[in-house]
């Protein structure tokens, strides 16, 4: 899994490290040009996995990368809880 990088529409989906737990996995999430938006972690009280966006910057989004991180985050939730 290392190394592991998906790229939908203008953003990179990078695998960082798994979890304290090992369970899980996350993710930092950039813009084609590598610019840092935040990252994709496991969130227990919903048991999903969320977006979280990184507080050190402001962002901003338009539907399709909504949709896009959207996407990613179904697909990895589903691939934990296929396990």
């Amino acid at each position: 899994m290392t190394n592991e990088t998906t790229i939908k529409g203008y953003l990179e989906f990078h695998f960082k490290e798994k979890s304290k737990s090992g369970k899980t996995n996350i993710w930092l999430v950039s813009n084609l040009d590598g610019y840092l938006l935040g990252f994709v972690k496991w969130h227990p009280p919903w048991r999903c996995y969320s977006f979280q966006p990184d507080e050190k910057v402001g962002t901003l989004y338009e539907y399709k990368c909504l949709r896009d991180i959207a996407d990613f985050i179904e697909e990895k939730t589903k691939e934990h809880k296929e396990k």
